[in-house]
C-alpha cells in the first residue's frame, strides 16, 4: 500500500513539474467552429483580392480614357498637323503614348488576374462544398 501511495505521489509531482495534464479532445462544435473559422479567412482573402483587382482595373479604364482624351486635344485634328506642332506638344504626346501603353498593359494584367482569382474562388467553393460563410463574417 505504501507503494502505491508512493507511485500516485511521484506522478502528481512529475505532473506538476512538467506540466503534463490529461488528454482531452476538443468538442465537435469546436473543431467544426475553428475549421469554418479557417475557411472563411481564405475566402475572405480570394474575395478581398478580387475586390480590389476589380477596383483597380475600374479606376484605371478611367485614367487611360481620360489620358487618351487629354491627347487627342493635344494631337489636334489637322491632317498635317504634325508638321507644324511646336516640340513641347510633342514631348508631351510622348508621354502620354507611354502612359496610355502602360496604363493597356496593366489593364490586361488585371484582366488575367480577376479571370485567376474566379478559379481560384471556384475551386475553393468545389474544394468545401458545405462551406457556409458565418452571417457577417468578412475574414
Amino acid at each position: 500500500m505504501f507503494q502505491n501511495f508512493m507511485r500516485s505521489r511521484a506522478r502528481t509531482y512529475l505532473r506538476g513539474i512538467v506540466g503534463e495534464r490529461e488528454f482531452r479532445a476538443r468538442s465537435p462544435e469546436r473543431d467544426a467552429e475553428t475549421d469554418r473559422e479557417r475557411l472563411d479567412a481564405v475566402m475572405g482573402a480570394i474575395d478581398q483580392a478580387l475586390e480590389s483587382a476589380k477596383a483597380e482595373h475600374a479606376g484605371l479604364i478611367k485614367r487611360v480614357d481620360d489620358v487618351l482624351a487629354r491627347s487627342a486635344v493635344t494631337f489636334g485634328n489637322g491632317d498635317d498637323e504634325y508638321l507644324t506642332r511646336e516640340s513641347l506638344d510633342s514631348h508631351h504626346l510622348d508621354l502620354f503614348e507611354t502612359e496610355i501603353q502602360n496604363g493597356q498593359r496593366r489593364i490586361r494584367e488585371l484582366k488575367t488576374a480577376i479571370a485567376q482569382f474566379h478559379t481560384v474562388r471556384e475551386a475553393f467553393v468545389v474544394q468545401f462544398p458545405h462551406h457556409s460563410p458565418r452571417p457577417g463574417a468578412d475574414a
